[in-house]
Order: C-alpha cells, then structure tokens, then sequence
C-alpha cells in the first residue's frame, strides 16, 4: 500500500509542478502587493466600494491588470463620486496604480 502512495503523491506533484513555477516566475518579490493577485484586489476594491453606498455603484466597472493596475470604468452620479472611486481603489492594498475612466452621467 505504501508504494502506492509513493507514486500518487509523485503524480500529483508532477502535475502541480508547472503551475507552482508560473506563478512564481512572476512574482516582483519588492512589493508586498503583487502576492495579492488581480482577482483579490478587484473584489477588495468593489467591496469597499459597496461599501460608501453609491448610488449609481452598479455603473461603475473594477478591473485589475496583473501588474496592480486598478481600472475604474463606467459612469457615475456626480464628480464628487468619480473622486471618491479613484480614492478608494487608490487605498486598497496591492494597487500600484488607478486608471480612473469613470464618466459624469448627467440627467437629460
């Protein structure tokens, strides 16, 4: 039984092996951030987000890039919101950047 172990942990360790050196091939080990990955930071953002209770939240887009570059897209009520966006993606952990693309919506 044990050499049936042996060779099911073999196995499974080869097949692990490429993915563990992706992601350590890309890793900038001088900022503390780029171990939060993309996806993390875009639901930390959207979360405190959600958190100022914006009226038009649904309207505004998070993205982030694989170098902690935040994207803001979409429209807002008012600039005061556009502002507080950027604000807060630009205080979330592991972002390096905004791009803030957010857009004024005015009432026709």
């Amino acid at each position: 039984m044990k050499p049936k172990f042996g060779v099911i942990c073999i196995l499974i360790g080869s097949l692990l092996a490429p993915v563990a050196a992706s992601y350590a091939q890309d890793v900038d080990r001088d900022h503390p951030g780029t171990f939060i990955k993309d996806s993390a930071i875009t639901s930390l953002v959207k979360t405190k987000l959600a958190a100022e209770k914006f009226s038009s939240l649904t309207d505004i887009k998070v993205d982030t890039d694989d170098h902690g570059v935040v994207w803001l897209t979409g429209t807002a009520a008012s600039k005061a919101q556009v502002d507080r966006a950027e604000a807060v993606a630009r205080s979330t952990d592991g972002v390096r950047a905004v791009k803030n693309r957010i857009v004024v919506k005015t009432e026709r």
